[in-house]
């Protein structure tokens, strides 16, 4: 059957998420005056990405968003040590730490694609803020959509967010091909939804 979409992924396989640690220690610094050190913002921003792995799916609208950052913000201003009444700074820098760059091929690559008449959308497991980095990361011209796991409310690998990005794309399984980084939640979900799937290794 024609291809008719191409379907991605995004952390790991479009964008990546620059070190936050040293964008972290000179938000904090800026914003309370304080010098935590790079080790210590490292250890706190570990803490708090993984908080917000394990609860990501709350981000799935603007209220559910919010109220994720106030407890990912919770999280690592407890890693930090910070004094109680720093924590609305401690949120303001969490926010200005997070910055996601596009790998060097994919911006070219989703040119090429959309000169082949293509429909091309982001399947990723992220919170609301999807479509945001993606247009840090100076994409989202080079798209049709995104689907975020947490608007669709269940994650990759199970088959909701490949078929909401299939409904997206305009296109039946059968007619598209998923591109993610990861061998279980991208490629095995891909095709368990009956897509074709591409491994890339970064």
């Amino acid at each position: 059957m024609t291809l008719r979409a191409v379907l991605f992924d995004a952390l790991g396989t479009l964008v990546a998420l620059d070190s936050p640690a040293p964008r972290l220690r000179a938000a904090l610094e800026r914003n309370t005056g304080v010098d935590v050190g790079e080790a210590t913002a490292a250890r706190a921003f570990a803490a708090e990405i993984e908080f917000y792995v394990a609860n990501h799916m709350r981000g799935g609208d603007r209220d559910g968003l919010e109220s994720l950052r106030d407890d990912c913000a919770a999280v690592l201003h407890e890693a930090l040590g910070m004094a109680p009444g720093e924590r609305p700074a401690v949120r303001r820098s969490m926010l200005e730490a997070i910055r996601f760059t596009a790998f060097p091929d994919a911006a070219p690559s989703l040119r090429d694609l959309r000169e082949r008449g293509l429909s091309l959308v982001v399947v990723s497991n992220w919170d609301l803020s999807l479509c945001d980095a993606l247009k840090g990361a100076g994409l989202d011209g080079l798209i049709d959509g995104a689907v975020s796991s947490a608007e669709v409310g269940v994650a990759k690998p199970a088959s909701g967010p490949f078929r909401a990005g299939l409904a997206l794309a305009g296109a039946e399984a059968a007619e598209a091909l998923y591109v993610g980084d990861s061998p279980d939640t991208d490629i095995d979900g891909a095709r368990s939804a009956g897509l074709r799937a591409v491994l890339l290794a970064r």
